[in-house]
């Protein structure tokens, strides 16, 4: 019997964050060991914005160097990941049948926010991927992706939602200090979701303190609506580690059972 997966909310930080010493690097790489080997991983990206909703489907996953200004080693480092045609059109289908349009993209590969954390989940590239595009920015759309999602997780899928906890690239600072705003958004985050409160994150825009100067776009946040639905959105999730990188940007992590 396959094994029934949590599903994920990673914050997979700045595209250099692979070539740091963050604590984070640690916590993706126990985490690739804590469950068995999926029968595949399912990534919805902060980076990839389609309508309709896309999900990659050819044999092959190209490794998107989706960001410049980084140092060459960066752009050295693939992820040679395999696809799988036939979850994809399998995913398509449901999707499709949550009301959703979608299509299949042959020839679209994994940009960072799928390829850098799998790179420490799963430095083998031996667990088959498929990215699924965010249907928009907007919240409710996200977790009915999510709520479409949820039953690959009982044939052995892990579902990933990979963004930031806090994403406000104007606030980045190299002397490490985290703003007082930084912390109380993350402390509404963690009460938020351990507290079992799903409307309200779907509401954060408006009930959270301070969202517009933590997400000044919502992108990065959107995914932990798709991974919370994609999970249970009945139920609440745990945070499983929590921390900034460059100062305010937001390295929170979630699972959803």
């Amino acid at each position: 019997m396959a094994t029934h997966y949590p599903s994920l909310f990673i914050s997979h930080g700045a595209p250099d964050f692979i070539l740091t010493r963050d604590p984070a690097i640690a916590a993706l790489r126990m985490l690739g060991k804590r469950f068995p080997q999926p029968r595949a991983v399912v990534v919805i990206s902060a980076h990839w914005i389609r309508q309709p909703i896309g999900v990659t489907s050819g044999e092959t996953q190209p490794t998107i160097h989706d960001f410049s200004g980084f140092p060459d080693e960066l752009y050295q480092l693939t992820y040679p990941a395999k696809g799988d045609p036939l979850l994809a059109r399998q995913i398509v289908e449901a999707v499709t049948a949550g009301g959703m349009e979608s299509t299949p993209v042959a020839d679209r590969g994994l940009d960072h926010g799928s390829w850098i954390p799998l790179l420490l989940m799963y430095p083998e590239a031996a667990v088959p991927v498929i990215q699924v595009s965010l249907p928009s920015e907007n919240l409710q759309a996200s977790a009915d992706l999510g709520a479409a999602l949820m039953p690959l997780r009982e044939q052995g899928v892990l579902i990933i939602g990979s963004g930031s906890s806090v994403h406000n690239l104007g606030a980045l600072n190299r002397e490490a200090r985290i703003a007082p705003w930084a912390s109380r958004f993350e402390d509404w985050l963690q009460t938020t979701v351990e507290g079992n409160r799903f409307d309200e994150l779907l509401d954060a825009q408006q009930l959270a303190p301070e969202f517009g100067t933590a997400h000044p776009t919502p992108e990065h946040f959107a995914p932990l609506a798709a991974a919370w639905a994609a999970g249970n959105q009945t139920s609440p999730g745990q945070r499983f580690h929590h921390g900034f990188m460059y100062g305010n940007l937001g390295m929170s992590m979630f699972e959803f059972h």
